[in-house]
């Protein structure tokens, strides 16, 4: 197992990892008769991504005591990512997903059968202050925020701590309504964690749901008056916009391909690329340009991080 109890920890992120079941051939995941097991969950993706780049990164969760909950961790030390507060739980499985194979550049669809899954009773005694505190940065997702009420509490527990030590923390809604109780709920419930956090990364998309504004600039000053520190807007092919505390505020042009081949992950490489780059003290336009860059590598790979580069593969970029 992979540790770092000596306070050298980068990055510490909570979430849930699902295997993931990937079509082989399109056409009705009914109808599929071969898939190809691999790990998923948004949080995770970021992980791994800040991993391969060279940062040190803790992720904390619970998987069953199961196969896949063992697949789970020999990815995480496969990835060089710390598991050390990850619990096998032999009370609850551990999730899993099947995704179809799609070859037009639409989102595949997604099945997920993770319902009282481990990852689902995170909670607050899953917050080691110890260990939090030895990362410089907090990373959240709306994601295991969705989980459970008891996940949600550990995800605003750790956002109140990390603020209070002093940490950096950034956070991407990662819309999932299909988690929450209702709408009203799901937006309460993530502005409230997102008012913790020094730099926002929503979709343009997610942050009209979120704030009801359909245009960059009051999304932005939505978070900006709540005392956050920069958003950034992802706005698709246009690449992503930004307004800082400061009133800096420009756009930065996406990198373009035409090889897409799975959609599913581009915003978590986006989040990859900007957090490791502002966290390397580079600029935010820098930073956004690296998050455009790893979130185009993301959809021309299957799998949710199979695009994510190592440091060698980025380059000079």
């Amino acid at each position: 197992m992979t540790t770092h109890t000596n306070g050298t920890l980068d990055v510490v992120t909570i979430g849930e990892a699902m295997a993931m079941f990937v079509a082989a051939e399109n056409g009705d995941l009914a109808s599929v008769e071969k898939f190809t097991k691999r790990i998923a969950g948004a949080e995770l993706n970021v992980a791994i991504g800040l991993a391969r780049l060279g940062l040190k990164v803790g992720w904390v969760s619970r998987v069953g005591d199961d196969s896949f909950g063992r697949f789970t961790c020999q990815q995480l030390d496969r990835e060089g990512v710390d598991r050390q507060q990850v619990t096998l739980d032999a009370r609850f499985p551990t999730g899993f997903q099947l995704k179809s194979k799609v070859d037009d550049g639409s989102d595949p669809l997604v099945e997920y059968f993770r319902k009282g899954s481990a990852a689902s009773h995170l909670s607050c005694d899953d917050f080691n202050r110890d260990y939090f505190g030895a990362a410089r940065h907090l990373h959240l997702s709306g994601v295991a925020a969705a989980l459970s009420d008891s996940s949600l509490a550990l995800s605003k527990h750790a956002a109140k701590e990390m603020k209070a030590m002093g940490k950096t923390l950034s956070f991407d809604p990662n819309l999932r309504p299909v988690l929450w109780s209702s709408e009203r709920e799901m937006v309460t419930r993530l502005n409230e964690l997102a008012s913790y956090a020094d730099w926002v990364l929503p979709g343009i998309k997610e942050g009209k749901i979120l704030t009801g504004y359909d245009q960059p600039e009051a999304i932005a000053d939505f978070y900006l008056a709540m005392g956050v520190k920069a958003v950034i807007i992802k706005t698709g092919c246009e690449g992503a916009w930004f307004k800082t505390a400061d009133g800096v505020k420009d756009r930065v042009p996406a990198v373009l391909t035409t090889n897409v081949v799975d959609t599913v992950g581009a915003g978590d490489g986006f989040a990859v690329g900007t957090i490791s780059a502002l966290l390397e003290g580079k600029s935010l336009p820098a930073a956004i340009r690296r998050g455009n860059k790893i979130g185009s590598l993301a959809i021309q790979a299957i799998g949710d991080s199979e695009g994510l580069p190592t440091r060698a593969a980025l380059g000079d970029f």
